[in-house]
């Protein structure tokens, strides 16, 4: 069961790991496979690479939204806590932990939106954190213990000096001879062909 659960959470690293020598291979090799068809990549390297986002054909994030609607969310269940609590009621025979406590004091009003504020604000700041960690984990697919790229040693190096393309077997124009073909003429310097059982070298002049 454990292996069905992983290969299912996992098929879509199944595929080829190319090495280039820099950045700007890495970068023409993406552009070009992108025009061949290829819309399944993903790349690792030490740093960020200037263009690469819209070389891989990546719109813009949807964390910003999600950061902004949780921020809201923060903000709305600030005030409706202070104002529920200071003046809101609710009918007896309905008994809840939350019951108001209207309180009168020196006849200034119940609820005042001036002293909620700063409750709203930190409210606001914490769903928005809270939303951004967990929506950046979930967009990552995190976390994620296992993965067919931990079956190559080359990988390792991307958080060094190493410059890696991935396109996964699941990509509409994916064909393992073709793709490796592909993938040589682009200027690899080595290729594996990665699924659940390890990872395996392809020989570049048989694949070009």
């Amino acid at each position: 069961m454990f292996d069905a659960l992983r290969k299912r959470l996992a098929d879509r690293n199944v595929g080829l790991l190319a090495e280039f020598s820099d950045p700007g291979a890495l970068m023409h090799a993406v552009e070009n496979l992108r025009k061949r068809g290829y819309s399944r990549l993903d790349t690792f390297t030490p740093f960020p690479v200037h263009g690469m986002d819209r070389a891989m054909g990546l719109g813009p994030s949807k964390l910003g939204y999600m950061v902004f609607i949780g921020g809201l969310t923060g903000c709305a269940l600030g005030y409706f806590l202070q104002w529920w609590t200071s003046a809101g009621s609710q009918p007896d025979w309905l008994m809840t932990p939350f019951q108001g406590y209207p309180i009168n004091i020196s006849n200034k009003p119940l609820f005042a939106i001036e002293p909620s504020v700063p409750i709203m604000f930190e409210l606001t700041v914490l769903f928005a954190a809270l939303t951004a960690v967990a929506g950046m984990l979930a967009l990552n697919g995190l976390p994620r213990p296992y993965n067919p790229l931990f079956h190559s040693e080359r990988i390792g190096r991307a958080s060094d000096d190493g410059f890696f393309l991935h396109i996964e077997a699941s990509d509409s124009q994916f064909d393992r001879d073709a793709t490796a073909a592909a993938l040589a003429e682009e200027g690899a310097l080595a290729i594996e062909y990665l699924d659940h059982d390890g990872a395996e070298s392809i020989d570049l002049t048989t694949a070009a």
